[in-house]
């Protein structure tokens, strides 16, 4: 791919500010986040809060205020949904900003630092060892090694010099170079692979599709159930017209499961936000979720189960040469040349650098595999072997061999005999093997043997040679058998039989995905490079580098931006945290839902009027739903997820819905064949009691297994409802009619309290067995 460049630009002195006004800036028009608008419309403009305003406004047409309640809990879920959702925006964004990668610059011939979005076409960069390129470009000055594996997956390096183009997702393993810039945005090369991949889809979640589930029903069922409800009310009970209003509120009201939606939105949020003190970017809520599910987790060998740093493990000497004597030449060599790939830092952390004079320098190029000094008195090359000597020696070659299947890079240092200036290869005396490993991130055992307890199945992924790639696996904790995929076809005839896979192509990578989510699989991958994008669009959960690609951060649902893979553990929780604790909530909101479509029906067919107004609703759903949910969304619950949301949700909510159906039949059983001839405030408040005390023992259900916080909870919640039941002042806020009730009617209601919790129990059983 070559680029044509409409104009050159002075390379000493770059743009001035009137050419950078001008010119395309290296920005891609992408919703990275939530914006604040939209973080208040999805918490304000619902259809849930557009149906109860609707309903506020008909209760205050028949001047009945205090049945307006409701209105308060709606508004306060809606404003803690908006705090909680701005604190996690803003944490992210900080984070985001934080982690921008810079670049240096010339305009107006001086030299500054940029952040990558500021650069626009035309504009001249310096980059250096290390420096990833963020724009595509052609080098105008110096030469430079580029490391293009994050697009391509090839490891060997590319050298680059003036008339050369580069592009943006590559890094400079060697050298500097100053590039004019002449593609930016989404022109680049490596946007437009992750323009391909990055196609729009949802990312896999059972709790959005439960939850979308139950809107759907509920909003169908609402409208026609509100108007049937009046109509009952107004033309065949022929109760006033204030009267019918309230009955109908407090039947739709009962429906509408307020909080439920935004008490998610702020699991979620928090889940975030905790993920987010540790330096964990989380780019799409949902996949906090999804992780908690994953039962197979595909991981990268460099920078994620090792540090993607090196380190010199051990020298072995040849010739009469000393440990000591090996050092001093490495320390002369590395203090001299100026690489600065991980082999290079290895070397210098092994033998600290010193001042050295010498005649010449040869750096490392991959056509060569090597590089050299020459000194005053002698020379050194050091590289790959069969690269340095013209006849190799098979017992080196054998000892190298042995080295690479237990996962060592073996350098070999060799005495210079020939003219390096025109034979870099010859007949070379061989000083040492230089060890060189990677450095397993700390704790991986640990963590990986943690995921192993999860029953999460562990796959190495790596385009290294497979045995090396299986000894560090081995080191890790990772004991599956390994295959070279180099010679590969299909892979879904090996994808399960093997743990550890070498030389794997971007494409394979893909496949591997896809086969594994074809067998019922929930998959999780980890990537840093550009490579690694087909890979990560097709996992349920895509986890990137901090260190890796832009295009691989993009897309990422997850970014650890300090690459600290100690993370994953916590991320795992934080998913555990979120789908139990919006399993209990919803079965607490559930249970309000189903409860009030059933007595909708029975009012329908059975009862004469709504035994409910809308105040007594807003009590039982206040303390037996509100409040206790926002306390359970917040608090730590890291249990392993089990079974199906929806058949979790509905086992613990259809118990209690049907126990207060069965409770206000009861009443009603007992009103006519019992000849009590309860009036409708006697009737209202024997149900409202029952009612409670069923929603109550639903909330200490779902407490299971109690802790000292739930304890305290239920405690508190129902003596608040006893203290409403029994004070005048609350008897008469909440129309409970206590002291109107005869004895046998309160003795009636007593009876029935603990068959509600043998009820809840006995029915709860039953409901788990059902194939839900």
């Amino acid at each position: 791919m070559n680029f044509e460049v409409k104009s050159w630009t002075d390379p000493q002195n770059g743009l001035n500010p009137e050419q950078v006004r001008q010119a395309k800036k290296n920005q891609i028009e992408e919703e990275t986040g939530k914006s604040y608008r939209t973080i208040f419309q999805s918490n304000l403009l619902t259809l849930f809060n557009a149906i109860n305003v609707f309903l506020a406004f008909l209760v205050l047409l028949t001047g009945s205020l205090r049945n307006m309640l409701f209105m308060g809990v709606v508004f306060f879920n809606a404003l803690i949904g908006i705090v909680q959702e701005i604190r996690s925006k803003r944490k992210l964004d900080a984070l985001a900003l934080l982690n921008q990668p810079r670049v240096s610059i010339v305009r107006q011939g001086k030299e500054q630092i940029y952040s990558v979005d500021q650069i626009v076409e035309n504009d001249i960069l310096i980059l250096r060892t290390g420096d990833q390129v963020p724009v595509d470009g052609v080098v105008i000055d110096g030469f430079a090694e580029c490391n293009e594996s994050m697009l391509t997956g090839e490891s060997d390096a590319v050298l680059k010099r003036g008339g050369d183009t580069v592009y943006s997702g590559s890094y400079l393993e060697a050298g500097k170079i100053r590039m004019q810039a002449v593609l930016v945005g989404d022109q680049t090369y490596a946007h437009s692979i992750l323009r391909h991949a990055k196609r729009e889809k949802k990312y896999p979640s059972m709790l959005r599709d439960a939850l979308d589930t139950i809107i759907r029903i509920i909003t169908f069922l609402l409208i026609p159930a509100g108007l049937l409800l009046f109509g009952k009310s107004f033309f065949i009970s022929h109760a006033s017209l204030n009267d019918s209003i309230l009955s109908m509120v407090a039947g739709v009201v009962g429906m509408i499961p307020e909080g439920l939606v935004i008490l998610t939105s702020i699991a979620l949020a928090i889940g975030a936000l905790r993920l987010a003190n540790r330096k964990v970017l989380v780019q799409e809520l949902y996949c906090i979720e999804t992780l908690a599910r994953v039962d197979t987790l595909c991981l990268d060998k460099t920078g994620t189960i090792t540090e993607g740093r090196m380190k010199v493990s051990g020298l072995e000497v040849f010739n009469g040469y000393t440990e000591e004597q090996v050092k001093e030449i490495l320390s002369k060599l590395f203090s001299v040349l100026d690489d600065q790939n991980a082999t290079a830092m290895a070397i210098r952390e092994y033998c600290p650098r010193q001042e050295i004079s010498y005649q010449k320098k040869i750096p490392f190029s991959s056509a060569r595999k090597g590089s050299a000094v020459i000194f005053e008195e002698d020379a050194y090359v050091i590289g790959a072997y069969p690269f340095l000597v013209s006849d190799p020696d098979p017992e080196i070659l054998k000892k190298i061999e042995d080295y690479a299947k237990q996962g060592i890079r073996v350098l070999t240092l060799c005495l210079a005999k020939e003219d390096l200036k025109t034979h870099f290869k010859g007949n070379h005396i061989p000083v040492a093997l230089v060890l060189i490993q990677d450095v397993l991130r700390p704790n991986i055992q640990a963590i990986l043997d943690y995921f192993a307890r999860q029953d999460v199945t562990i796959k190495i992924i790596s385009g290294d040679d497979v045995h090396t790639v299986q000894a560090i696996a081995r080191k890790a904790g990772v004991q599956g058998t390994g295959i070279d995929m180099d010679s590969i076809e299909d892979v879904e005839d090996v994808v399960n039989s093997h743990s550890v896979f070498g030389r794997v192509t971007p494409e394979q990578k893909r496949d591997m995905i896809k086969v594994l989510k074809k067998q019922g699989h929930v998959v999780a991958m980890t990537g840093d490079g550009v490579n690694d994008v087909m890979a990560l669009k097709e996992a349920d959960c895509s986890i990137a580098m901090g260190s890796g690609s832009e295009a691989t951060k993009n897309i990422a649902s997850l970014v650890l931006l300090e690459n600290q893979f100690s993370a994953m553990p916590s991320i795992l929780d934080q998913g555990r945290c979120v789908i139990n604790n919006i399993q209990r909530t919803a079965s607490l909101f559930l249970v309000k839902t189903l409860m009030s479509l059933g007595l909708a029906l029975m009012t329908l067919f059975l009862l004469d009027s709504y035994p409910f107004i809308p105040i007594q609703l807003t009590l039982i759903s206040s303390l037996a739903t509100g409040l206790p949910s926002f306390i359970l969304t917040l608090e730590p619950n890291t249990e392993r997820v089990k079974g199906n949301f929806l058949r979790t949700v509905l086992s613990r909510a259809l118990p209690g819905a049907l126990c207060v159906l069965f409770g206000i039949l009861s009443v009603y059983c007992f009103d006519r064949f019992g000849h009590q001839n309860l009036d409708h405030e006697q009737f209202s408040t024997m149900c409202t009691i029952l009612a409670g005390c069923n929603s109550l023992c639903v909330l200490l259900t779902v407490c299971k297994p109690m802790t000292r916080i739930r304890f305290v909870l239920v405690t508190l919640m129902i003596a608040a409802f006893c203290v409403c039941c029994i004070v005048p002042f609350f008897q008469d806020w909440f129309c409970i009619a206590l002291d109107r009730l005869q004895p046998i009617q309160i003795l009636y209601v007593l009876i029935h309290i603990p068959l509600i919790f043998w009820f809840v129990w006995f029915v709860t059983k039953k409901v788990e067995k059902l194939p839900l």
